[in-house]
């Protein structure tokens, strides 16, 4: 499955390559990056386009779809299942379980529970979930996807900085600091590992 953006608004801002061509056919994909390339972005774009939404500036061209009965995006940032507590009212446990739990722990319980138990064959598309997990549990949720790409038939895109999901063997990655972007840190900000307090 291959994802062809003719035209994007922001990815034409940040000095994309048009068309820009993005291998979707592999079971578990991960977009990585320099803050500010476009992951996020490119991550809600695949939603749009698997759920066929028109959005304005943005032509796009779905090839060799393969058949999805869902498609989940999961934003950590802006899914935090504590301020949702309503959606566990009748969940008594597991409402008490998130008021309770750290925020990593919570993280765990959405791979262990919730995302298990969307439909076979789901589109799950996550925005940063390693963002509250230690190392640890990082390499546990990579299982964890692997475990949904086999046993429910998932797909798998992850927007992610981890680099413990970055050399997972089982990931394909899709670095979007190798295209042309102007939307980039600027050069008075240091170098990394050295000190910009002056």
């Amino acid at each position: 499955m291959f994802l062809k953006i003719l035209s994007h608004p922001v990815f034409v801002n940040l000095n994309f390559h048009m068309p820009m061509l993005v291998d979707l056919s592999h079971p578990l994909i991960l977009l990585t990056g320099e803050n500010g390339c476009g992951k996020s972005t490119l991550l809600h774009s695949i939603s749009y386009a698997l759920q066929d939404k028109e959005i304005e500036g943005f032509v796009y061209r779905l090839e060799n779809r393969i058949p999805s009965s869902k498609v989940f995006l999961f934003d950590a940032e802006q899914h935090n299942p504590r301020i949702h507590l309503d959606l566990f009212d009748n969940n008594p446990r597991m409402k008490e379980f998130v008021q309770m739990a750290s925020h990593g722990q919570v993280m765990l319980s959405m791979f262990h529970e919730t995302f298990p138990s969307l439909p076979d064959g789901t589109v799950l598309l996550l925005d940063e979930p390693e963002m509250a997990l230690s190392v640890s549990n990082q390499r546990r949720i990579v299982k964890m996807m692997m475990e949904l790409v086999t046993a429910k038939n998932m797909r798998i895109v992850c927007a992610t900085h981890s680099q413990v999901l970055i050399d997972a063997p089982e990931t394909y990655v899709i670095n979007l600091d190798q295209h042309v972007n102007r939307n980039i840190m600027r050069d008075d900000m240091g170098v990394e590992g050295s000190s910009t307090i002056q």
